[in-house]
């Protein structure tokens, strides 16, 4: 008989547009939590960077240490949607107060 055709490794391309990748710069405490200054992630696409942020580093007993947000090295608020490739920065207060 016909032999089955196995599925393809590979995702469909239309499903590639649901999610970007992008590169997140951690700075300060911040990169004691994943031991490394740079993490790369892959999101769904329209996330924002705060929702990003939330992802990355659920509140804890305390909440969650208010952070700036930048995008390519830009402020941004923290409703902006994180694009293909963004290099997203979280950077905490200095002077921790």
């Amino acid at each position: 008989g016909p032999v089955p055709q196995s599925p393809p490794a590979a995702a469909p391309p239309e499903a590639a547009t649901d999610t970007v990748p992008v590169t997140v710069l951690l700075f300060a405490g911040l990169r004691e939590t994943f031991g490394a200054d740079r993490i790369e992630r892959t999101v769904a696409a329209g996330t924002t960077v705060a929702a990003l942020y939330g992802q990355l580093f659920p509140a804890g007993a305390h909440g969650r240490l208010p952070v700036m947000f930048a995008v390519d090295q830009c402020y941004v608020a923290g409703d902006t949607a994180v694009h293909a490739g963004a290099e997203v920065a979280f950077i905490p207060p200095l002077g921790g107060g």
